[in-house]
């Protein structure tokens, strides 16, 4: 089971729109893929269209121990799973459990878990104890990038967070890749910017460019996927890359003919 976080500590890079379309495209791949959303603006929960209010049971009570792991999951489809998230999360409650506290509520709680070939967590964009306790638990890290002025801004900030993790707690800790989002290859200011984030990262910047395309934006409105809402848009098309990426896929793989059916909303 592969555990990957999607954080950068700046918002509005396209963390949340990776997770839910990432998660979606390797399930489009035959992937089981749980989501973790841990942060409390709770767009993920929002985009595969489940509405925090009406729940019992969210990561909130993971965090202060209420509740374990199997008893949050909401099933999406067959092979996309969902832990939400709340506002609750905002008010530093959760930070304030013992095990949440020593950065481990979240390994923990989800030590236990089968039957996942991949866990995705969409984080807060800040490098708080909330942040800290995803990247005790994951092993992989993918950073979304946007591809416009500041894209590197703060970054050292979040590499030395990483790096502390790794020495202290978590040797497993690894960058796997660096993804440029919001991609207009017919401005010099992406190509620009791509060109710096090569430069600071490395071969460690995926090949796949999220575009800029409305569809991603719309979709979560309507509680779907890109690949679900709009399968031929820019958007799904490039999210499909990345999960070929991640998968290490040749580019010319297939695309499976059914997207797994949709169970709940």
């Amino acid at each position: 089971m592969r555990t990957i976080a999607l954080t950068n500590q700046k918002g509005g890079v396209g963390k949340t729109t990776t997770a839910v379309n990432l998660a979606a495209s390797l399930a489009h791949y035959g992937r089981r893929v749980l989501i973790v959303d841990c942060d409390a603006q709770t767009n993920a929960t929002l985009s595969f269209g489940i509405n925090p209010a009406k729940l019992e049971a969210t990561v909130y009570d993971i965090f202060t121990g209420e509740a374990r792991a199997e008893e949050v999951i909401v099933r999406y489809s067959d092979r996309i799973h969902v832990i939400p998230s709340t506002p609750d999360l905002a008010g530093g409650e959760a930070e304030k459990a013992p095990a949440a506290s020593r950065g481990q509520a979240l390994k923990q709680a989800l030590a236990g878990l089968t039957g996942y070939d991949f866990v995705l967590v969409d984080c807060p964009p800040t490098l708080g104890l909330i942040n800290v306790n995803v990247l005790v638990f994951v092993e992989e890290i993918i950073i979304p990038m946007q591809c416009q002025f500041f894209a590197l801004q703060g970054i050292s900030l979040l590499l030395k967070t990483i790096d502390l993790v790794q020495k202290r707690v978590n040797p497993r800790l690894k960058i796997t890749g660096v993804l440029p989002c919001m991609f207009d290859g017919r401005t010099t200011l992406s190509r620009e910017v791509l060109e710096e984030i090569g430069r600071h990262f490395g071969d460690k910047v995926y090949r796949t460019r999220i575009r800029s395309n409305v569809r991603l934006a719309e979709a979560p409105s309507f509680g779907k996927p890109a690949i679900e809402y709009a399968p031929e848009s820019n958007g799904a098309q490039d999210y499909l890359s990345l999960a070929r990426e991640v998968l290490g896929m040749p580019d010319d793989a297939k695309v499976p003919a059914e997207l797994p059916k949709q169970e709940t909303a």
